[in-house]
């Protein structure tokens, strides 16, 4: 039989800025344990995850969807326990009402590195098509960094003063996602 676990209201909690006056996100989940729930702007939940660290969990979500990125909510654990980050994942999400966009069709969005290779320009699929491996991975890197540069520019447009350093391997396949 298992016990009923202490879960908090998501309303009983305060809502926290993404990002801080430096335009950082506040270190005090560095390293922690919890579930979250991030806001956009207006305060609608678009996601609701659980992490080992959530403050590298929020830096790889702000980095692929920082325009839904402006609040976040927090429980942190001590322990890791799966199914006590699952039952408050499910409560919260059921206290919301809906399923959020990121749980649900956008989940790979938040979730995933993103694809740089669906940025490839015409031009840039036929040259695929006729290379060799490393001609590919080398065309993967160009479009790789092309979509970093844009990616760049949408996180500085949204206010963010912190290092981002993309994972240099997972380019060669086209792909960006934040250096562990």
């Amino acid at each position: 039989m298992s016990a009923k676990i202490d879960c908090p209201s998501l309303n009983d909690l305060d809502y926290i800025p993404y990002l801080d006056e430096t335009g950082k996100i506040p270190e005090s989940p560095r390293g922690k344990i919890g579930v979250y729930a991030i806001f956009d702007r207006d305060k609608v939940m678009q996601l609701v995850a659980y992490s080992r660290d959530v403050y590298s969990s929020l830096k790889q979500h702000l980095v692929r969807k920082p325009q839904s990125c402006y609040w976040f909510k927090l429980e942190t654990i001590e322990r890791p326990s799966r199914t006590i980050l699952e039952e408050i994942q499910k409560a919260w999400i059921e206290e919301n009402g809906s399923t959020p966009a990121g749980n649900d069709r956008e989940k790979s969005q938040w979730h995933d590195p993103i694809d740089a290779k669906v940025a490839m320009t015409e031009e840039e699929k036929v040259t695929y098509g006729k290379s060799e491996e490393l001609g590919r991975m080398k065309l993967f890197k160009k479009v790789a960094r092309r979509v970093e540069a844009d990616k760049m520019e949408e996180i500085k447009a949204r206010g963010v003063q912190m290092d981002i350093r993309f994972n240099p391997k997972l380019k060669e396949q086209g792909l960006l996602d934040l250096k562990p």
